[in-house]
């Protein structure tokens, strides 16, 4: 089972270069209970960046670049599927 609504999706969050920025979500209730992972623009995000943290639903930035402004989704998945969160803009001044 993977409900359809995420309990909290990301929003939108803008931060200043160098700054720390929190991005979280809540997933769908499921069973058995769904993983979370992130899109940037499109690509999967990998925690093999030091800087980058996901914990729970929490995508953690440890130091903005410009670079990390872009589209975020966040992606509950379970063994019956994926559901997609609306997208939430990180923007970096």
């Amino acid at each position: 089972v993977l409900r359809d609504d995420f309990r909290q999706p990301p929003g939108d969050v803008v931060v200043a270069v160098g700054e720390p920025a929190i991005l979280e979500c809540v997933p769908p209730r499921g069973h058995p209970e769904p993983s979370v992972s992130w899109r940037k623009n499109g690509a999967w995000l990998s925690d093999k960046d030091e800087r980058l943290t996901i914990r729970g639903g929490k995508l953690m930035l440890a130091s903005t670049r410009k670079s990390d402004a872009g589209v975020y989704v966040c992606v509950a998945t379970n063994v019956v599927g994926e559901r997609y969160s609306e997208p939430a803009e990180l923007a970096v001044f």
